[in-house]
């Protein structure tokens, strides 16, 4: 019987449980999906938590890639063999074998390892939309991206260089700024020992950003919308570090006539055309070789307790898999 993390109720990583489950054959519209790899994502601890609540007992994990072991009627897409790659979810990721339903599933060019896909489809799409669609970045932008070391932070780095941006970024340490700074971040700031804001001032010669990508959520919010110059976009789209408290909407008037919005990678790959269109990008873009996905950290599945440990200590860099 295949294994699989889960959890019976919100908490700190103790709460996750190495469990025998028992995966039917695929309904209708499924496949059956036996993981090479699994991705680590923040959002993981969001649902363990409970600050994004799931109905309980219920598997976690959103990103994962393997290969086909069978298929549900009506499935024309795929067939057993096939090498597969997905982001975004239905919760479930953290197993050895599941069923998922075929349209959230995309093909896994062979160039492209199942460590990379599992390291990169659920944060690469993020990037992608962040980048492409929320606010399209336009070269000779200057953008800020928080958490320029973590796993978004470093392919939307290499991402938004590779559009013609000059890329802000903050992280928490030196090794953390070589590090953002080695894959296309212009300018590393260490929110432990700089007031990124004042930074950005600095650097933009007092003009302000036209986007700010913002995954921290409490502890940055309003010094972000302090980033923007008038009619900028900040793009809240984590909350590492808590919720944003209630805040009077018409600060965002006097702060410039700034635009909010709080996107999420569902209603982006709600449509299975959209969600096929940005994966295609993505790996268009990691195949050209101007966005390397490395791999940072490595895990036994059933160690996941461990990884999402070092995960909220911020002891982890760019991707995290775990290994069934």
């Amino acid at each position: 019987m295949p294994n699989a993390i889960r959890f019976h109720q919100t908490g700190g990583p103790e709460v996750l449980q190495w469990e025998d489950v028992d995966v039917p054959a695929p309904a209708a519209g499924e496949v059956r999906l036996r993981h090479h790899a699994v991705g680590l994502n923040y959002i993981d601890t969001y649902h363990r938590s409970g600050l994004y609540p799931v109905p309980l007992p219920s598997g976690i994990g959103v990103e994962g890639a393997g290969v086909v072991e069978a298929v549900g009627e009506g499935v024309s897409d795929f067939a057993p063999g096939d090498r597969v790659a997905y982001g975004g979810g239905p919760l479930g990721a953290y197993s050895e074998v599941r069923n998922i339903p075929a349209h959230r599933v995309v093909k896994l060019p062979d160039a492209i390892s199942f460590e990379q896909g599992a390291a990169m489809m659920l944060q690469g799409l993020t990037a992608q939309y962040l980048l492409r669609r929320t606010y399209r970045v336009q070269p000779g932008d200057t953008v800020l991206i928080h958490a320029a070391a973590g796993g978004v932070g470093l392919i939307a780095c290499q991402w938004a260089k590779a559009l013609g941006a000059t890329v802000i970024g903050t992280v928490g340490s030196d090794e953390k700024a070589r590090l953002a700074q080695a894959h296309g971040c212009d300018h590393p700031i260490v929110y432990t020992r700089e007031n990124f804001a004042e930074r950005v001032r600095e650097i933009t010669g007092g003009a302000g950003l036209p986007v700010v990508y913002d995954s921290i959520g409490k502890d940055t919010f309003m010094d972000s919308l302090g980033c923007l110059r008038p009619l900028g976009m900040m793009v809240l789209f984590g909350a590492a570090s808590g919720p944003v408290p209630p805040f009077d909407l018409s600060l965002l008037n006097t702060m410039g006539s700034l635009y909010i919005t709080r996107p999420g990678i569902a209603a982006y790959t709600a449509k299975r055309e959209d969600l096929v269109a940005m994966a295609d990008e993505l790996f268009e873009v990691v195949g050209s070789g101007k966005v390397r996905i490395e791999v940072n950290q490595r895990y036994q599945l059933k160690d996941a307790m461990l990884a999402h440990r070092d995960l909220e200590a911020r002891r982890t860099t760019g991707s995290t898999i775990l290994l069934p």
